[in-house]
């Protein structure tokens, strides 16, 4: 009987990058804290998913060190991941790596982009692969979600968010790396899902440009039902806390909104490249000014 749904994640753990990001990944225990952030809300959170109906690819650096392969060949028991190693990851590459690890044999193929510091709401995979979808490719995205930084939580919706699926057929597979999460759009019909929080933003000391953004609030039990642990050590700030932190939300808008226009306005007059060249400029120079001191 043939399936009805391939769905794999796809996480880039390690895999060797150029540009802005290289600033981040070059420091000295990078690797040690995404493990553990790994450990903490990825891989939890993959393991608690009401359906199991899925695979998982991790792609790691070939010159991974010791440490982590052996690391992460203890956490694969039982198996829930794939490693596969490569120094970039090219379309071809892609496809040709997700029919291997799923035969190709169903109907439909998701991907879903998972990075390795973040986690997801248990029914997540049930959700998504429940919806019904009118078009032969589409991207998804869960628009709520919640942010996380140290104890506290915040809930944000985000209509183009990292956490992105690409529904299609297998007879020409672009997948959810066919172009950046917020820029899907360009390429495929888009179909935004709201409800419940499906998915949790770590925010921490290695994130490449992620930020606090949303409302403050306090975990209710929709929230710790959805993320189990995951929300362990979150605070439940009182009333006067909320207010405080709403006015500071407004702030938090403002300025997100310019840096929204001003990156939108790269990418129109400079392309990705031009502004990947601006990232990349604007962090050399801030790494240089904190070395001076």
């Amino acid at each position: 009987m043939t399936r009805a749904i391939d769905h794999v994640f796809l996480t880039r753990f390690n895999l060797p990058s150029a540009g802005t990001e290289s600033y981040v990944r070059a420091k000295d225990g990078w690797l040690r804290q995404r493990l553990e952030l790994f450990e903490t809300f990825c891989l939890p959170s993959v393991r608690a998913q009401t359906s199991q109906n899925f695979h998982w690819i991790i792609y790691l650096d070939p010159e991974s060190p010791s440490w982590l392969l052996e690391r992460l060949c203890e956490l694969n028991v039982p198996p829930v991941f794939t490693p596969v190693f490569r120094t970039e990851v090219s379309e071809d590459d892609r496809v040709q790596d997700l029919a291997a690890v799923t035969g190709a044999a169903a109907q439909t193929l998701i991907t879903s982009n998972l990075d390795n510091d973040d986690g997801l709401a248990a029914d997540f995979v049930e959700r998504l692969q429940k919806l019904p979808i009118n078009h032969s490719r589409a991207a998804v995205y869960f628009t709520n979600g919640l942010i996380r930084q140290g104890g506290r939580i915040y809930a944000h919706k985000d209509r183009a968010n990292a956490f992105c699926s690409v529904r299609e057929d297998w007879d020409d597979p672009r997948t959810c790396w066919a172009d950046w999460h917020n820029r899907l759009g360009l390429s495929m019909p888009v179909v935004e899902i709201g409800g419940p929080a499906a998915w949790l933003q770590v925010i921490h000391g290695t994130n490449v440009s992620n930020r606090i953004r949303g409302r403050r609030i306090s975990p209710g039990p929709e929230h710790t039902s959805a993320f189990g642990d995951l929300l362990v050590g979150v605070d439940n700030p009182t009333k006067p806390v909320l207010l405080r932190e709403a006015s500071v939300g407004t702030c938090r808008w403002a300025r997100d909104h310019v840096r929204s226009l001003a990156r939108d306005t790269v990418l129109l007059l400079a392309g990705k490249e031009g502004l990947d060249r601006l990232k990349t400029l604007v962090r050399a120079q801030a790494s240089s000014l904190v070395s001076r001191k």
